[in-house]
């Protein structure tokens, strides 16, 4: 299993995004971006991994799982290289940690911009307001799943706005992700 992530904040701080594709030998089987609201950069490289672990896990992953990045400072703070100093980071460092351990196989490696192409693009059309995709979320057979999968978009952003959680979503991003999910259905 090969995974791309990205993450950008224009500004840095500034609007923040990530974006991953997961791929099985040369078939793309995952891909998820999303807007951050207003964080740096290195924030939405972690979330990009974060959400790209949590999305893999979910997947058939018995043979070596590969990590392809163009944040020089995540890879090598996930292998070890660097020390992370920032407490936001840190916590989403150890998130990682956890995610990755689930993983038999895993290997996280840096990669030139060029190399992580969809990765780039799904966070590009994310911080565009062009395209959002979530991988998590199926389409719906009736209007009762249809009315859960909004409740859980909901509550969890809810769940977000309560505790101040610096990753929580703008009105804006919620309903984008809302639109999302009728489209899908």
């Amino acid at each position: 299993m090969k995974v791309y992530i990205d993450g950008a904040a224009r500004g840095n701080p500034g609007p923040a995004a990530y974006g991953f594709a997961i791929f099985r030998g040369d078939q793309l089987i995952a891909e998820e971006n999303g807007r951050l609201g207003s964080t740096t950069n290195n924030v939405a490289e972690y979330t990009a991994l974060v959400r790209a672990l949590e999305c893999a896990s979910s997947l058939d992953h018995s043979g070596p799982v590969v990590v392809h990045s163009d944040s020089e400072l995540l890879v090598k703070q996930m292998n070890g290289e660097y020390r992370v100093k920032n407490a936001r980071l840190r916590e989403l460092f150890e998130q990682a940690k956890k995610l990755a351990a689930q993983f038999g196989d895993l290997t996280i490696r840096h990669v030139p911009r060029s190399q992580n192409t969809q990765a780039d693009r799904l966070c590009n059309e994310a911080l565009d307001g062009k395209r959002l995709v979530t991988a998590s979320k199926k389409p719906a057979a009736d209007a009762s799943s249809l009315r859960e999968t909004a409740l859980a978009c909901l509550r969890e952003a809810a769940q977000k706005w309560r505790s101040q959680a610096s990753d929580a979503p703008d009105p804006e991003q919620v309903l984008d992700q809302l639109l999302h999910i009728l489209k899908q259905n």
